[in-house]
This record gives C-alpha cells, sequence and structure tokens, in this order.
C-alpha cells in the first residue's frame, strides 16, 4: 500500500487537486453531508421495518427514502474518490481499509434493502419482516461502522493512540 499511495501522490491530478486550497475542504464538507444522508435514510426505513414508525407501507417507505439514499451514496463515493487521490497517505491507514471493507458490506445490503422491501411489500405481521429488518439493521450498523472507521485516526487519537 505505501507504494500505491506514493504513486498516487505523484499524479498529476493529485498534485493539482493538493494545490487548489478549496478543493479538499469542498470534498470532506459534501462527503460529511452524504454520509450523513445516508445514515438517515437507513435510520428512516429501519424505523418503519421495525414498526416503530407506522406511516405507510414497507414499500411506500422504501420509494420515498431510498432514492435520496442512492443519491447520497453515490456523491460519498465520488467525494471518497476525490479524496483518496488528493489524501493518499490516507490509503495507509488500517482504520481506511476498514471503512472499504465495511462499506462494501453495507453496500451489499443496501442493495438488497429495496429487494426485501418489495417482497415483503405491505406485510404487516413480524414473522414477515424478519428478513426485512434483519437487512434494514445489518445496513444501518455497517454504514455506522465504517462511518467510525472513517474517523479511525481521530478516533484514536481521543483515546491516546
Amino acid at each position: 500500500m505505501p507504494e500505491l499511495s506514493q504513486w498516487v501522490g505523484n499524479l498529476p491530478l493529485s498534485q493539482m487537486m493538493r494545490r487548489i486550497t478549496w478543493l479538499i475542504p469542498v470534498l470532506q464538507s459534501l462527503h460529511i453531508l452524504s454520509i450523513g444522508m445516508v445514515l438517515a435514510s437507513v435510520v428512516m426505513i429501519d424505523l418503519r421495518v421495525w414498526g416503530v414508525s407506522r406511516a405507510g407501507t414497507l414499500a411506500a417507505t422504501g420509494r420515498r427514502f431510498l432514492p435520496w439514499l442512492w443519491i447520497a451514496v453515490a456523491v460519498a463515493t465520488v467525494t471518497g474518490i476525490g479524496l483518496m487521490f488528493g489524501a493518499p497517505r490516507s490509503w495507509r491507514d488500517g482504520a481506511f481499509l476498514a471503512k472499504l471493507y465495511l462499506m462494501g458490506a453495507a453496500a451489499v445490503a443496501t442493495l438488497a434493502l429495496p429487494l426485501v422491501l418489495r417482497w415483503n411489500g405491505g406485510a404487516e405481521e413480524k414473522d414477515d419482516r424478519f428478513v426485512a429488518g434483519f437487512v434494514a439493521t445489518a445496513a444501518l450498523v455497517l454504514w455506522l461502522g465504517a462511518t467510525l472507521a472513517g474517523r479511525g485516526r481521530w478516533i484514536a487519537g481521543m483515546l491516546g493512540g
């Protein structure tokens, strides 16, 4: 990884990005806002799946929040890739690698979510919502894990590590 990080850091695109002083902070801001949208969308869907919210059916809740979720995932991905080129030193960080693995698993759970919501349709029986609840909970836990792993160096610094 150090060689890859050094190679990316020497790319003209990477060097140009670091010369534009406002670019990295803007990418970081958009990245953090999009992560907030991902988490908010997953939480809203989860609240309906868990039965905490009774507004509409599972499918209607999915239709309402999944477009926001996908837009936020796309923005987080694009800005994350931009940050990887603008700050390639993060490629050496173990917390960053954990974030990538957690994001991959979260993406799989998130891709499964609309399928499960359609499969369950308007199911109101607790047994019928078990799979949807499992997938929704997994998506939330994995996205939270990826978010915390993304703050790995910051958290380690707070804990004195």
